[in-house]
């Protein structure tokens, strides 16, 4: 199942589903995009502390914040999945980063993580039949599908690599 499956789009995270492959399906998009932080290795690795102003997150505060989040996704996407009808709350990102001390880690053991995060994510699409990932249920008061869910695993990275390349990678 892909976007065009989507029966409504969910406010807020449209900006994330928006940046997945409309052509590809979840499944498909989540492998595509399994490599997109190894691509940039160097480059997060060269400038992995730099903060383009004060108070900004790190390179390796950001990776961390793309893992914390997909966990939290895919978490959603399984009780929606399994008929979860209880509103899954959400949860403040910047708290989350500042509490990870992700910059006490190298840029290697994140991307690492990363990396076993996004297989867990792909194996647990594959393990979804097609129509539970239309289940519909509340993430934070907004009605979202498993589907939907997944296509933000994949929209929410191509955000955060966007803005990495608009004002972490140019100095």
């Amino acid at each position: 199942m892909k976007i065009s499956d989507l029966k409504n789009m969910p406010e807020f995270y449209d900006r994330y589903i928006n940046l997945a492959p409309e052509n590809l399906s979840v499944i498909d998009g989540l492998i595509q995009t399994f490599t997109v932080l190894e691509e940039i290795r160097n480059e997060l690795i060269q400038h992995q502390d730099y903060q383009y102003e004060p108070n900004k997150w790190t390179p390796k505060e950001m990776v961390q914040h793309i893992i914390d989040n997909e966990r939290i996704m895919s978490y959603r996407a399984l009780a929606l999945a399994r008929g979860e009808q209880k509103n899954l709350p959400g949860y403040e990102h910047n708290e989350y980063v500042v509490n990870s001390f992700a910059n006490r880690r190298s840029m290697n053991s994140l991307l690492e993580e990363f990396a076993a995060v996004r297989k867990s994510t792909v194996l647990l699409f594959h393990s979804l039949e097609k129509e539970t990932l239309l289940n519909s249920g509340l993430c934070s008061e907004i009605a979202m599908t498993p589907l939907a869910l997944g296509l933000v695993c994949i929209g929410h990275v191509e955000h955060h690599i966007n803005i990495l390349k608009e004002r972490y990678f140019t100095k």
